[in-house]
């Protein structure tokens, strides 16, 4: 597959979403879910003009590129200038709110002084393999490339294709020539044209390309479905998609942010608008799973892969979601997805595809359990629905049962008479994990060290705290519990084992994890080292208060250790991750710090280095080029966006 790293820009419906780059070519298209299956390798678009060799709209020496959204809405432009021919193209994508239909609209616009006659061509290619080969089959004004378990049509409204090729087309259509030899073929990639005709001066001609994936089923039924898709009023439909996302934006506006004032606000408006936009592209609307991002690398080139279903990352995101008054979209999340992806023994597994299946991992991190905890009772703290307490409480139940075998184990308190001691047991457990662990060690939460962690240990603190909160929450109602004698004792000896608990993970956490010699807290107990994550005792954990001496002394070495020249923080000390770059989550994390103790300068300061590096439409990323200040790594990062709103509660709530 190409290399395709940055998504630009980003559309969708429900069940779909597509990928674009700056100058408008089409990266990525995913459906039916927003993590599984992608089907493009390429989709690339050019007009022959007055004969000329094929002009590529998103590469040619002589076009020019602006590309913004519809305000306010999910529908991208791309305005594509040919200085050589004086020849605009407008291309507006969207997909259409209740069909699996990805639309592309090209208005061809001649600007020059000469009469232009164009042919416009596609030339698209999908991905293959031996277990899902892909053919292709011409069919009335377009192209159907499929598989056995699904169809990619691509066609235009109330037009016929001029020229087709489907077999050896890269060798020609360079030259802007086509040949009609087959009307079906064993390839992968296809192409067809269109004639657009002349174009005289300051005149224009559109047309509308329909892109439909749907299932491969019998042949003269996916012709009845595409002949049903000719017959919509896409202009009707293109208003709908445009109100549809106004509405929403409006909607949930859920911090009452005013028009700004100034280009300051502007900014700030801007981000926090795409943040509303992107949410709903990034959730399964079936299960509630919300992948990180929109993928970036297939092919495991430079990381583990993103469009997948992190808990602890979505759990940042649900708590944006509640600020955006989106919070049946949370609902879903803990009530759907987290109770069908909970492992027997009561944890949650690195990472899951957003249907609730068990997505490729490479270890366990104890932080994705506790986050879940922690989340249903943020989640109620916007809501006070106690039957959504109650309904999840079996559900947190178990996973504080994990999280307390789990502390037990590296704090060493067995905890469990002698009686009851399953010594065979516990022989095998030795010989399995050379360790003498019961329980595997965990990942941190940038999954890159294993050990113990002061975030997932804070994380920890926090999900017991919660469980403790659930409890007293819903003890306040006697109904709750009141006939069940058994369920109120063991509850009682829950709580008093959670309390002391509590005591002994901060006391490890002051023991163990306090360097004396730097005045401040460290990440583990092996390297030591500066990691900004280390604020999550703080915030959102609330282990420590923010103005505490070791807390007010870590962030000074915070300063002097992860904050680059330009303003910009790094995850941890000697982070070499794609370069080893500023994180936009890592100045959000400083920027609640300082809101926290009241430092607006200092505030402002890291919080304006997110604004002028987001991208140009208000699209946040994983990482900052230090030297560009332009996003250079996982571009519309759920956490990033999620960590924006966050912020801006604070600002303006």
């Amino acid at each position: 597959m190409q290399k395709k790293y940055l998504n630009e820009a980003i559309i969708g419906n429900k069940n779909m979403i597509a990928t674009f780059d700056s100058k408008g070519e089409m990266q990525r298209v995913y459906f039916p879910c927003k993590d599984n299956r992608q089907y493009v390798n390429f989709f690339h678009t050019g007009v022959s003009v007055n004969n000329s060799d094929l002009i590529y709209l998103h590469e040619d020496i002589n076009n020019t590129y602006k590309q913004y959204y519809e305000l306010d809405t999910n529908i991208l432009n791309t305005e594509i200038t040919n200085t050589y021919f004086n020849l605009k193209v407008l291309q507006t994508d969207y997909i259409l709110l209740k069909d699996n239909v990805l639309v592309k609209k090209y208005t061809f616009m001649n600007e020059g002084k000469i009469d232009l006659n164009v042919n416009f061509f596609i030339h698209s290619e999908l991905l293959s393999d031996n277990n899902n080969f892909v053919g292709a089959k011409i069919i009335d004004g377009g192209m159907l490339q499929y598989a056995h378990d699904f169809a990619f049509s691509t066609f235009a409204k109330g037009l016929n294709i001029s020229k087709h090729q489907i077999h050896g087309s890269k060798n020609t259509i360079n030259r802007g020539e086509l040949y009609c030899k087959d009307y079906i073929g064993m390839s992968n990639d296809c192409s067809i044209s269109f004639e657009i005709g002349e174009l005289k001066p300051l005149e224009k001609k559109e047309i509308e390309i329909c892109i439909l994936i749907d299932e491969n089923k019998n042949i003269s039924d996916m012709e009845d479905e595409i002949e049903r898709i000719k017959k919509i009023d896409l202009k009707k439909e293109y208003q709908n998609t445009k109100n549809y996302w106004r509405k929403y934006v409006k909607d949930h506006n859920g911090l009452n942010v005013k028009e700004p004032q100034n280009g300051y606000e502007e900014k700030i408006f801007e981000i926090y608008k795409r943040s509303i936009l992107l949410f709903p592209l990034l959730i399964n609307q079936e299960t509630g799973g919300i992948i990180a991002s929109p993928e970036i690398d297939e092919e495991f080139t430079k990381c583990g892969r993103y469009a997948y279903c992190w808990p602890r990352d979505a759990v940042f995101i649900t708590k944006a979601l509640d600020i955006l008054k989106m919070d049946k979209e949370s609902d879903k999340f803990y009530k759907v997805f987290c109770r069908m992806t909970q492992s027997k023994n009561g944890m949650w597994e690195q990472r899951f595809f957003t249907d609730g299946k068990l997505a490729p991992c490479w270890g366990y991190q104890i932080d994705e359990t506790a986050s879940v905890v922690y989340g249903v009772y943020e989640h109620y703290e916007y809501t006070k629905n106690e039957k959504f307490l109650k309904d999840n409480l079996p559900m947190c139940e178990k996973a504080i049962e994990f999280l307390k075998k789990y502390v037990k184990d590296w704090l060493e308190i067995d905890g469990t008479d002698e009686r009851d001691r399953d010594i065979v047991k516990e022989e095998i457990e030795k010989q399995v994990n050379s360790q003498g662990h019961k329980y595997h060690v965990s990942y941190d939460l940038w999954e890159m060290c294993e050990g113990i962690h002061f975030y997932s240990i804070a994380s920890i603190y926090s999900a017991f705290d919660s469980i403790l909160k659930i409890y007293k929450t819903l003890g306040k109602d006697t109904s709750n519990f009141e006939n069940n004698r058994l369920k109120q004792e063991k509850i009682s000896k829950n709580e008093k084992e959670i309390e002391k608990l509590l005591v002994l993970i901060k006391n490890y956490m002051n023991e163990n994890l306090y360097d004396e010699q730097k005045k401040c807290y460290v990440r583990n107990a092996e390297d030591r080292k500066m990691d900004i994550s280390i604020l999550g005792a703080v915030i959102p954990f609330k282990v420590f208060k923010p103005k505490e001496k070791n807390i007010q002394n870590t962030v000074e070495r915070i300063n002097l250790t992860l904050r680059t020249y330009t303003g910009g923080y790094q995850r941890f000390e000697n982070d070499n991750y794609i370069n080893g770059n500023p994180w936009p989550i890592a100045n959000l994390w400083m920027t609640l710090y300082y809101i926290s103790i009241g430092e607006k300068k200092k505030a402002k300061e890291t919080f304006d280095f997110v604004l002028k590096t987001a991208g140009k439409h208000g699209l946040l990323g994983e990482q900052v080029d230090n030297n560009t200040l332009k996003a250079n790594w996982v571009i519309g990062l759920g956490w990033s966006h999620a960590m924006f709103i966050i912020v801006l509660e604070k600002l303006f709530g």
